[in-house]
């Protein structure tokens, strides 16, 4: 009797409990929107500019490395016609500069390089910031979860049900 009355207590909790616990409740749809975001780069106003800049320091850097490379033949040439009338001590100081002077051209080149890259860095960040600003003032607006970048092919596939196209709109803010 004992053990009845035990089994229909532990029933009947387990019958209450099952009728208090709540159905699960469906996740609503996550909102987002997908952009190019080299698109809204090249949208704004500020970024042909920018690229001008950038293609204007790129050419000074080109020129002078295009002198100092005209430099280094010149005494190259001047160097491969004493190379029979030079004596032992005079040749191997003229290779010693051929060589200092080489490998200065070379320090210079991949400097130039590291030197335009950070000035394209710098000179782009304002750029990228403002368009960050607006995407976060956007997906706030907008209650987006999240704002996808859709550049090389990250998303292949959108459903267009459940995320936004926002191009047109940030391109228009950017302006």
């Amino acid at each position: 009797m004992k053990r009845l009355l035990f089994v229909l207590t532990m029933l009947a909790a387990l019958t209450a409990s099952a009728q208090t616990e709540e159905q699960p409740v469906q996740a609503e749809k996550a909102l987002f929107g997908y952009l190019s975001y080299d698109s809204a780069m090249h949208a704004m106003p500020d970024y042909a500019l920018v690229l001008a800049q950038m293609a204007e320091l790129r050419e000074k850097y080109e020129a002078e490395q295009q002198r100092v490379a005209d430099d280094f033949n010149k005494k190259y040439e001047e160097f491969l016609d004493g190379l029979s009338s030079f004596p032992q001590t005079i040749l191997q100081k003229r290779q010693s500069e051929l060589q200092e002077m080489l490998d200065k051209n070379i320090a210079f080149k991949k400097e130039g390089q590291r030197l335009l890259g950070m000035a394209e860095e710098e000179a782009l960040a304002p750029l990228r910031q403002r368009l960050a600003d607006v995407l976060a003032t956007l997906g706030q607006q907008r209650g987006y979860a999240f704002i996808l970048n859709t550049d090389l092919n990250a998303v292949p596939y959108i459903n267009p049900t459940q995320g936004e196209d926002i191009n047109e709109v940030v391109k228009e803010l950017l302006k």
